[in-house]
C-alpha cells in the first residue's frame, strides 16, 4: 500500500437490489470511512452474466443514494476489466503461483483433494477438458488481527484448498478479482460481513504473490432472517424500501450496537448519518449475528 490515507469500499454483487442485510454492511464502511476522514468506494462486483442484471445495478446505486451513502469516486464495475484480471492470472501462472486445472470438484473430492491429472505439479488434463486456474496455495498458518472480532487464526493446506481464480467457463472467480482491485484501488481497510471471514487467509497469499500490502480487516455479523438463515437474496429476502429512509438506517445503526435517539426513528437520511458521523464506535459492533426486523424478512 503505497498511501497512508484510509481508502474503503463496499463491493455488492447485481444479483438482485439491496437488501437490509447489504445496508448494514454498506452503512458500517460507510461509516468507518467518514470518522476516519477518508475515501468511501462503490465497487459493483459484475463478474457473473448468468446471474446479474443492469437492472439490479441502478437499483442497487439508487438505493444508496436515497439513503444518503454518497461514494467518493467513480464507481467501479468489475465487468469492464475482465483482460486485466486475466492478465493478472495470466502473470502468475508464469511465475508459479497459479496453474492451469481440468480436474472436476468430484474428482478432487474422490481424490481427497489431490489432482488425477497432477495439474499443480504441471501435468495436463485430456485436451477435451475445459481448464479453470486455480492459485497455488502454500501451507500456513495464518494468524492476523481483525478489528472487530480480534486474534484469529485459520490453516491454509496447499492443493487441497487451492482457489479457483479463472472458471472453466472463462468467468473471473471472486477471489481474483476482489484482491486485484484492492490493490489497484488502494483500499487501506475493509468491513464486511462475516460470512466471508473464511476467505481471508487465500486472499491473504494473493496479496503477497501480487507484492501488495493486505488492507485492514474487520468482519461484521451477519444478519439474520427468522428462520436464521443468513439475510439474502438467495433467501428471498425483500428489496429495501427507498421510501423509508430514515427508518432503515435507524434500524441499521441499532442492528450495529450503536444507539441512536428514538426520535430520529424517522428522521431525514442526512440528519440521521449527521447524528452517526458523531457517535460511530466500531467497538460497540456485537460480535454474534442478529436477526433483522420483521419487514425486512
Amino acid at each position: 500500500m503505497t498511501t497512508t490515507e484510509y481508502r474503503g469500499r463496499f463491493a455488492p454483487s447485481p444479483t438482485g437490489p439491496l437488501h437490509f442485510g447489504s445496508l448494514v454492511t454498506a452503512l458500517a464502511s460507510f461509516l468507518e470511512a467518514r470518522t476516519r476522514k477518508g475515501k468511501w468506494l462503490v465497487r459493483i462486483e459484475d463478474l457473473d452474466p448468468l446471474r446479474e442484471s443492469p437492472e439490479a445495478t441502478d437499483r442497487i446505486l439508487k438505493s444508496l443514494e436515497a439513503h444518503s451513502l454518497h461514494w467518493d469516486e467513480g464507481v467501479r464495475y468489475q465487468s469492464a476489466r475482465l483482460e486485466i484480471y486475466h492478465t493478472v492470472a495470466d502473470d502468475l501462472v508464469s511465475s508459479g503461483f497459479a496453474y492451469r486445472c481440468g480436474c472436476s470438484r468430484s474428482e478432487l473430492r474422490a481424490n481427497d483433494g489431490h489432482h488425477p491429472f497432477h495439474c499443480r505439479e504441471g501435468g495436463e488434463a485430456p485436451p477435451d477438458r475445459p481448464v479453470a486456474t486455480r492459485f497455488a496455495l502454500t501451507d500456513e498458518v495464518f494468524s492476523w488481527r481483525d478489528r472487530i472480532l480480534g486474534p484469529q487464526q485459520q490453516v491454509v493446506q496447499g492443493m487441497r484448498n487451492d482457489p479457483v481464480i479463472l472458471r472453466k467457463e472463462g468467468f473471473v472467480a471472486y477471489q481474483l478479482a476482489v484482491v486485484v482491485d484492492d490493490v489497484d484501488q488502494s483500499i487501506s481497510d475493509i468491513v464486511r460481513g462475516s460470512d466471508l471471514l473464511e476467505t481471508t487467509a487465500q486472499q491473504q497469499q494473493i496479496y503477497r504473490a501480487l507484492g501488495a500490502t493486505p488492507p485492514s480487516r474487520a468482519h461484521i455479523p451477519v444478519v439474520l432472517n427468522r428462520q436464521g438463515q443468513k439475510l439474502s437474496k438467495q433467501n428471498h429476502a425483500p428489496a429495501l424500501d427507498d421510501t423509508h429512509p430514515g427508518r432503515n438506517l435507524w434500524d441499521a445503526l441499532v442492528t450495529l450496537g450503536q444507539q441512536p435517539p428514538t426520535e430520529l426513528r424517522d428522521a431525514p437520511a442526512d440528519l440521521l448519518l449527521s447524528w452517526a458521523d458523531e457517535a460511530w464506535d466500531l467497538t460497540l459492533l456485537p460480535r454474534s449475528n442478529s436477526h433483522a426486523p420483521e419487514y425486512a424478512t
